[in-house]
């Protein structure tokens, strides 16, 4: 039986700066995802993250049961604005909904999904500070049109609002946990999502955000 400080399996070649620890409460290997991060597993794993106005896709084959999650910042940039080398949107590119998307799909179809089994869940995108700029709802227009785009399954989706949300999914099984969180502070929040939204420009690859 796997105990508190083990991993019962190695994750997937590319997903080793992903935080994986063991979640005793839930008596599951779990992957935590901060911004701009996403993780695929094959394995009985959780993947778990805090959204505030980002938004993050589920997304697994239902015949392998392989599958992941994402959670992007922004809703997209342009191959031209990467082609530039501009360091604030080289470093970031997986922040942004565009990239983040095919970059879990991708990566399910090449560990042996297959696009015709794919099921999708989508959560965030909240308006957790009522002065600041809707980026959530930019978000939301983003990954639904993309999704109808791409013609893929969405079985549910909980987005918009006002609240964070914690979001466990599992993809062996596609369950997914969430809870809006309404008991934070709100000096709490409008600090946090002030600072995510001065950064979220031109903020490294290396300088991971956690906003709740």
């Amino acid at each position: 039986m796997t105990q508190p400080n083990e991993i019962a399996k190695p994750c997937i070649p590319g997903f080793e700066n992903v935080n994986r620890y063991w979640d005793a409460e839930n008596a599951i290997v779990a992957a935590k995802l901060l911004p701009g991060e996403y993780y695929v597993t094959m394995e009985d794993e959780m993947i778990t993250t805090v959204l505030g106005s980002c938004v993050s896709a589920c997304i697994r084959d239902t015949v392998t049961g392989i599958g992941g999650m994402n959670h992007f910042m922004l809703p997209q940039t342009t191959q031209a604005r990467l082609n530039s080398r501009d360091e604030a949107i080289v470093g970031t590119a997986m922040r942004y909904g565009n990239y983040a998307m095919e970059h879990l799909i991708n990566t399910i179809l090449h560990h042996g999904g297959k696009r015709k089994n794919l099921e999708v869940k989508l959560f965030g995108g909240g308006k957790i500070v009522a002065t600041l700029s809707d980026v959530g709802l930019r978000n939301i227009d983003f990954v639904l049109n993309y999704v109808d785009m791409e013609a893929l399954k969405l079985i549910s989706h909980d987005l918009g609002d006002i609240y964070p949300r914690k979001v466990n999914f599992y993809p062996r099984t596609g369950r997914v946990r969430m809870k809006k969180i309404k008991d934070l502070h709100n000096e709490t929040i409008v600090l946090r999502e002030n600072q995510y939204c001065s950064q979220i420009k031109d903020v490294s690859l290396e300088g991971s955000i956690e906003l709740f």
